[in-house]
């Protein structure tokens, strides 16, 4: 028995004893947990070169806590569950209620579909994690800026870091990066779920998905857009925005981007205002995520106002063809080089000459107006013409009225009226065409007002907000009398007059019927119109070229009589 317990401490001699354990310096918030590193081997294998990955420490929140980031524009408040963003506040845009600043992210749809600045993966149920863990921020509390923040998370199969940097403007630079089981995850930057100032059908009616590269726009809307589509780059910018508001994503690698669309269905009631109409309806609601698929996340963010000197303080470096800025998310239309000089116009106006909106408007209106009396004085002039002609072209079409539209004979006709348009000067268009002059001026104007986040809650006189529609509906009504007085003082001597009765009533309503919900400064802009429209006409109803016309009707309508 001595011979073996001799034999045994010479040959196993007992493991050395444990050291003593650190005490941890963990805050009670964040635990931060090293796995055991596995045993050493007494031998190393002659074919294994590489060293054993490092082990990854388990960093995760205890509880639940909250980050407030602001400045002079924004109150931003984060949320350690997802590293997410609860609240984005515009300190200088107040809720249509009014009852305090706008906040941007929609709390209902972002209950549903997500809330701003998650991650979005391919992998479903990597994104479900992502979206539900407890990250550890690099600070609680209220951050002003300048500022930066950071959110890690980490355990055995998943890391997780975002850096948001903050400065004094719209934008927030973000970096993020996701390893899952030891590879690079791709996921995606989102703002997934529509925006807070949308309160009516309407207003989410409005959304689009938007992105650039170079001076090329596209412009979604709800019909083009798919749930999880994916639409490759490049792009220098892409994301949802509404009427007046936009997130904005702007990648520091234009080339190797993508973005992913989301389309959901929201239920909302059909009239917030009324509080008493519990009605509810379906909404379409859009949301986006950018990023590179093929790497980690690098862009800034821009969620702000669609205000033009805003947009045109963002940078967008590398834009060939367009301005290096934001400014192609306000939408002009189609007649944009005409509605942007509009709005350039009026917004002086407001800055130098009156320091109201409405009486900008109606300031704009009136030289407008004024400025296109003469081509209302040349279509009447030109439907004189066509007047005083047509007992003429009646006798010709009488003398040829008995060949077919196939007989060549026929085309007889139509020189011999060419000569009588031209012997008397007449033009057969000329009604039409200043009629047609205006129409791309009165649509510019109407589009101009449309996009203008400057009438958002502007007020006049009883109007609190020229961007809704009017409350008492007096401008609407005012454009449909403004619009009948007129249509009755103008004379319309090609018309039948049972057609011309009924012209001078269904043509009014119908413009009222479609501009009854419209913003009030657009109710605003056309009942002036017409207002103005009435004394012009009451002037030419007067002169020569007036007298002229109204004597003719008469004449033609004694005939009819008899």
């Amino acid at each position: 028995m001595l011979v073996f317990v001799q034999v045994q401490k010479k040959y196993f001699p007992a493991p050395p004893p444990p050291q003593e354990q650190k005490q941890s310096t963990a805050t009670p918030a964040a635990t931060t947990t090293q796995p055991p590193a596995p045993p050493e081997t007494t031998k190393k294998s002659p074919k294994s070169k590489l060293a054993a990955p490092a082990p990854v420490a388990n960093v995760q929140a205890a509880q639940q806590t909250e980050t407030v980031v602001e400045n002079n524009l924004y109150r931003i408040t984060f949320t350690n569950r997802g590293a997410e963003v609860k609240s984005w506040i515009l300190k200088k845009y107040d809720n249509d209620s009014e009852n305090g600043p706008l906040d941007l992210v929609n709390p209902a749809a972002a209950k549903q579909y997500g809330y701003p600045m998650s991650l979005w993966t391919y992998d479903e149920d990597l994104r479900g994690r992502l979206d539900s863990e407890l990250y550890v921020p690099s600070a609680t509390g209220t951050l002003k800026t300048p500022a930066s923040l950071t959110f890690e998370y980490s355990d055995d199969v998943m890391t997780v870091r975002k850096t948001f940097t903050f400065d004094n403007t719209y934008i927030v630079k973000v970096d993020a990066a996701v390893t899952f089981h030891g590879s690079p995850a791709p996921a995606l930057l989102s703002w997934p779920a529509g925006f807070g100032d949308q309160t009516t059908p309407a207003f989410y009616a409005s959304s689009t998905i938007d992105y650039q590269f170079n001076k090329n726009i596209e412009r979604l809307a709800i019909k083009k857009i798919s749930g999880g589509a994916t639409i490759p780059g490049p792009f220098h910018w892409a994301g949802p925005n509404d009427q007046y508001f936009a997130a904005v994503f702007i990648p520091d690698d234009p080339a190797n981007v993508s973005m992913i669309t989301f389309r959901n269905a929201l239920t909302v009631p059909r009239d917030p205002q009324n509080k008493n109409n519990k009605e509810q309806t379906k909404v379409e609601v859009l949301g986006a995520a950018v990023g590179n698929l093929h790497g980690p996340i690098s862009e800034r963010v821009f969620v702000g106002p669609k205000e033009p000197d805003i947009l045109q303080t963002i940078p967008v470096p590398g834009l060939s063809g367009a301005d290096n800025d934001l400014t192609g998310l306000v939408d002009y239309g189609i007649w944009g080089l005409l509605a942007k000089p509009l709005f350039v116009w009026l917004k002086w106006t407001y800055a130098h000459m009156v320091a109201n909106w409405g009486w900008a408007i109606v300031l704009q209106t009136l030289i407008i107006t004024l400025a296109l009396m003469p081509l209302r004085f040349m279509q009447m002039r030109s439907m004189l013409k066509m007047q005083r002609v047509q007992p003429q072209i009646k006798s010709i079409q009488e003398k040829y009225k008995k060949y077919s539209l196939r007989d060549p004979r026929k085309a007889a006709m139509n020189e011999e009226i060419s000569a009588l348009y031209k012997k008397e000067g007449v033009n057969p268009v000329g009604g039409c065409l200043p009629m047609l002059i205006q129409l791309p001026f009165l649509y510019a104007y109407y589009k101009m007002l449309y996009v203008a986040i400057d009438l958002r809650h502007a007020h006049w006189l009883w109007i609190k907000d020229l961007s809704a529609a009017d409350p008492l509906y007096l401008l609407p009504i005012l454009m449909v009398l403004t619009m009948i007085v007129t249509q009755r003082m103008t004379p319309q001597t090609g018309m039948d007059p049972a057609q011309q009765r009924m012209m001078n009533i269904m043509m009014p309503l119908f413009m009222g019927f479609i501009f009854f919900r419209l913003q009030a400064g657009l109710n605003l802009y056309y009942m002036e119109s017409n207002l103005i429209s009435i004394g012009q006409q009451a002037v030419i109803n007067r002169s020569k070229l007036g007298r002229e016309m109204r004597e003719m009707m008469a004449k033609r309508a004694r005939k009819k009589d008899k």
